[in-house]
């Protein structure tokens, strides 16, 4: 596979009842690229045909492994049950380099971070930054119970006392979101990642609190998107290509078999990177990314989720 990384598995370890943690370590026994808080990497697995975006939640500034957390969905689509059942200690995977769609904004005054579940993954690597910046921040993590649920046992002797606060739905200990987001200063920005109704709590309630969109900042780990429907034919015109799309077949799938890269971090219609002009037809919109006004004016759609309306799609591409 080409731009990407080869790394062996070092270590495989139970963090918890079904997340079990990574470690990844270049083949070539040389550095791995460095990365910012809140970044990412996308795996593939089983010889490309699985692709997952996982945040990095190792040490920063230390280029000899990569660590990742994976919990195994119930209704796995593929990837985290390959990385949870075939994936072993010694195994070559490939990686793409470290993205970002999750960066802190150095700006704020204070930063509120809330986790949902395995949401907690890339504020694992935030409190790094923000601790070694001397940041005001804290943390809120949400969760079902203590067994189920990553990192419990390393917060507490992380972070300074006041900076964590947990809230196990099992044992009726809730976050109330609105008493949060009122008492915060100004010059706080907001930082969620979990389960789509966490983040859009979240995000309604410091809208509804008059924040700006500038200070709220949320990453979904999770898409549960359909990519199939009914077959239709896609024309690449930068490329020269008519491709054939079927029923069962994602349009971006259609287009890597085609020999077409595409940008593509999510994978889910939630980043925007693989964004493409409509030149003809109509799409149809199932992404995260682009507002109500934006799928209606058919000027882009996003490749990865999105399908055609009709018979024929004429792309930019």
């Amino acid at each position: 596979m080409t731009d990407t990384l080869r790394v062996r598995v070092g270590r495989v370890e139970p963090l918890a009842a079904g997340i079990k943690r990574f470690t990844l370590q270049p083949c070539d026994g040389g550095a791995l690229p460095a990365f910012d808080s809140g970044s990412h990497v996308v795996v593939h697995m089983d010889g490309g045909r699985l692709r997952n975006a996982y945040s990095l939640t190792s040490t920063l500034g230390e280029p000899g492994h990569y660590q990742i957390a994976v919990r195994l969905e119930e209704a796995s689509r593929g990837g985290s049950r390959y990385m949870h059942e075939q994936v072993g200690e010694g195994d070559e995977l490939h990686i793409g380099a470290p993205g970002n769609l999750f960066s802190l904004d150095h700006g704020a005054g204070r930063h509120l971070l809330i986790a949902g579940g395995i949401g907690i993954t890339p504020f694992m690597t935030h409190i790094q930054a923000l601790a070694a910046r001397g940041a005001a921040f804290e943390l809120h993590y949400c969760f079902r119970n203590a067994r189920s649920t990553a990192f419990l046992d390393v917060l507490p002797a992380t972070l300074q006392p006041g900076q964590l606060h947990l809230y196990e739905s099992d044992s009726g200990t809730m976050l109330d979101l609105a008493a949060l987001i009122a008492a915060q200063p100004a010059d706080t920005h907001v930082y969620v990642c979990g389960p789509a109704p966490l983040n859009d709590a979240v995000v309604n309630a410091a809208r509804a609190a008059g924040w700006d969109a500038g200070r709220i900042h949320f990453e979904q780990f999770r898409n549960e998107v359909d990519a199939t429907g009914g077959a239709f034919e896609a024309v690449l015109q930068k490329s020269g290509l008519t491709l054939q799309v079927g029923a069962d077949e994602p349009l971006l799938r259609a287009i890597e078999k085609a020999g077409i890269k595409v940008d593509c971090m999510c994978r889910e219609g939630i980043c925007g990177s693989c964004e493409t002009t409509i030149l003809e037809g109509q799409a149809d919109h199932r992404d995260q990314y682009l507002s109500d006004a934006e799928k209606a004016a058919q000027k882009t759609m996003m490749l990865c989720v999105s399908r055609c309306k009709g018979q024929r799609l004429v792309l930019d591409l």
